[in-house]
């Protein structure tokens, strides 16, 4: 198992290497001259010249990139042209916004879609696998923005239950987070219900969980020692998978209820030529879903204790 883990952090490292490269590469091919971004239609030529010897994008791609990687290599991964604060400080205040609602939402989405999985993998069939199968179909099929509105109209504007929008930190703001974690959560939770379900369904016809029901066991035993633990290993996968999602993806519902996170900073960062926050944004993104896949392979460590060995 140590051995196995070292080896999946070596291979983190050319990874984010060869992430660095391509998005450093891909953004010099974005239309547009981020000096005159800043410094206005009509700034003068030599305001415009100076504002590109300050920031270096005089330099070649080759020159600009290693500054970039040494600069990385110290904790630091620029300045914003635009608001002049660095990619850490606006990464800093972004990320706790998004995190917060990506691990509400995960929660939400755990809790649903893997119960309801279940129950519909053990009634297959019956009235509540079609009634699962439908909430999921519906969760997956309703626009995150839609949804998001159409809750502010009834839980904000109608019944006056919840903010409308907005975000206060620390325990104060989980009344506004109730709406966005839901909206986003339902989205997973069917996602998640699917593949519990399809699971569940392979492992309940393997012969072990007929050997176990012959023995005798309660029915709550055969379900959830025997058959939920291997069927948890594409569930581990696929939530990490939508963590990661949520964690980088979630603008539109950021935009709907005035959420000053993550999502909203790259989108900004993307129409304003923010290179920098762009590149950081990107970067940061990659090591988030190599963590989260170094995290899923420990829990199938955890889970089936076959896999410790190697």
């Amino acid at each position: 198992m140590t051995r196995f883990l070292l080896q999946r952090i070596g291979l983190m490292i050319p990874t984010i290497f060869f992430v660095s490269v391509i998005v450093f590469s891909l953004q010099q091919l974005l239309p547009g001259d981020p000096a005159l971004t800043i410094a206005g239609d009509e700034a003068s030529p030599d305001l415009i010249a100076e504002i590109r010897a300050k920031y270096h994008l005089d330099d070649s791609l080759l020159v600009r990139y290693g500054k970039w990687v040494a600069g990385i290599a110290q904790g630091d991964l620029g300045i914003s042209l635009r608001t002049q604060q660095t990619v850490v400080e606006l990464l800093k205040q972004k990320i706790p916004v998004t995190l917060e609602l990506a691990t509400l939402s995960m929660i939400i989405a755990l809790t649903f879609g893997v119960s309801m999985g279940i129950l519909a993998a053990t009634s297959r069939g019956g009235p509540m696998d079609y009634f699962a199968r439908c909430i999921a179909l519906f969760g997956i099929s309703m626009p995150a923005f839609w949804l998001g509105i159409l809750f502010i109209l009834l839980f904000a504007v109608k019944w006056r239950i919840l903010p409308a929008s907005g975000y206060v930190p620390l325990t104060e703001n989980l009344r506004s987070m109730v709406m966005p974690a839901t909206v986003l959560g339902l989205a997973v939770s069917g996602v998640m219900m699917r593949h519990t379900r399809s699971a569940m369904l392979q492992v309940l016809s393997n012969d072990y969980v007929r050997t176990a029901r012959a023995k005798g066991l309660a029915e709550t035993t055969v379900i959830f020692v025997h058959a939920l633990r291997n069927a948890a290993l594409p569930v581990i996968t696929l939530g990490a998978l939508e963590f990661g999602q949520l964690l980088s993806g979630t603008v539109l519902t950021e935009t709907v209820f005035s959420m000053p996170g993550f999502g909203k900073l790259v989108v900004d960062a993307v129409f304003n030529r923010d290179y920098a926050v762009v590149q950081g944004a990107v970067l940061c993104t990659a090591a988030v879903f190599l963590l989260l896949n170094l995290f899923a392979d420990l829990a199938y460590a955890a889970v089936n204790p076959r896999l410790r060995g190697r």
